[in-house]
């Protein structure tokens, strides 16, 4: 069970945002959620909410391999502008999952020609071992039971639906294409089912030689 564990404040670039932390009584696994706003005043039509994986080279080093941290970053901005919402952050999903070393070794797969889900089926390991009851837990305890989800991902939309969370409407986080993230883009297009956009579904067809 994910439990919260402190709530304080975190001035940052974007303004002012209410810190949640919280502790997996299990795995000991701690998760963060960073709120603007007031919520109850959201409700009505819906929370405006991002479920983030743990990036690590995204969020922090901003590598272009993927788009998590543009993701991140347009997450936070969104929820700023609208007034409230939140951004849950996932700890412990490195990797879709799998972690960091684990991911690196994926990478170095990847530039030998395998895409995403096939370095990490090489390795032995999951395409996605991601959980995200913790990110339900956390949007029931805030009391964010019905949200906006901006997302790309229809897994992520149903894993919290089958949570019990009113995913309202499903809202594009789309983020621009580059040359060392296309093939990634397209992966997740192809094989996840991930929605991309008009413009970045065309550059990730050319991506797979389409």
């Amino acid at each position: 069970m994910t439990a919260r564990v402190v709530e304080t404040v975190l001035p940052t670039e974007l303004g002012t945002f209410r810190a949640f932390g919280y502790r997996d009584a299990g795995t000991g696994q701690e998760h963060v959620a960073l709120v603007r706003g007031d919520l109850r005043d959201a409700l009505r039509d819906g929370v405006l909410t991002r479920v983030h994986s743990e990036c690590l080279t995204g969020d922090a080093f901003a590598s272009t391999r993927c788009d998590c941290g543009p993701q991140l970053r347009a997450a936070l901005t969104a929820v700023t502008q609208e007034g409230a919402g939140v951004v849950v952050y996932l700890r412990g999903q490195e990797g879709r999952g799998i972690g960091l070393v684990e991911k690196l070794r994926a990478y170095s797969l990847q530039d030998r020609g395998f895409d995403t889900v096939d370095a990490n089926l090489a390795l032995g390991l999951p395409a996605d071992a991601r959980d995200y009851r913790p990110a339900v837990s956390i949007l029931r305890d805030l009391g964010a039971d019905a949200v906006l989800l901006l997302t790309n991902n229809p897994d992520k939309v149903a894993a919290l639906r089958d949570g019990g969370i009113d995913v309202r409407q499903q809202v594009p986080l789309l983020t621009p294409v580059t040359p060392a993230n296309v093939g990634y883009l397209a992966t997740k297009m192809v094989r996840f089912g991930h929605y991309l956009g008009a413009a970045l579904t065309a550059d990730a067809g050319r991506a797979l030689g389409d």
